[in-house]
């Protein structure tokens, strides 16, 4: 049987979260991420869409150096962590965070932090990253583990109850 250590209220070092503003009219909506004066933004290195199916997992995965910055702006998104730096006071914590248009949220992830998501919507969720290094093709500052793993200490399946 797999193990399962449920995710921690404690926040795993480095990482942060900045609740979302939404401002609605009858023309549509406008939601600010992130912005330079922000506490949580350190530098920009690009911005990308990635998107998840209903049901599906993308994980885990970890950078070196980069620093992530996740806002799911259609669907709802499950994005788990996994502390594993062995330098880090919280080493072995999980976090959970629930993100869409349900819980407008960003979630900054910090280099080394192993982390993924899982779409947990009816319909594929669109997630935007921010992170801190732009994509290098030639040397990608990105590790994968494969997602069920288990040395990361959580199951994907659906916690009903």
């Amino acid at each position: 049987m797999k193990r399962f250590t449920p995710p921690s209220t404690t926040m795993i070092d480095g990482v942060a979260t900045k609740r979302l503003s939404v401002h609605a009219d009858e023309r549509g909506r406008l939601m600010e991420m992130l912005r330079a004066d922000d506490p949580l933004f350190a530098r920009f290195g690009q911005v990308y869409l990635t998107t998840a199916y209903p049901g599906v997992v993308k994980a885990w995965h970890y950078h070196e150096r980069q620093v992530d910055h996740f806002v799911c702006v259609s669907g709802m998104m499950k994005v788990v962590l996994y502390d594993d730096r062995a330098d880090s006071p919280t080493r072995g914590l999980v976090n959970e965070f629930f993100l869409g248009e349900h819980n407008p949220l960003l979630v900054r992830v910090p280099a080394g932090v192993v982390h993924g998501f899982k779409c947990v919507s009816e319909r594929e969720g669109l997630m935007i990253n921010v992170p801190t290094e732009p994509y290098r093709h030639d040397q990608p500052d990105e590790f994968r583990l494969d997602a069920h793993d288990p040395k990361v200490p959580y199951d994907w399946t659906r916690k009903d109850g």
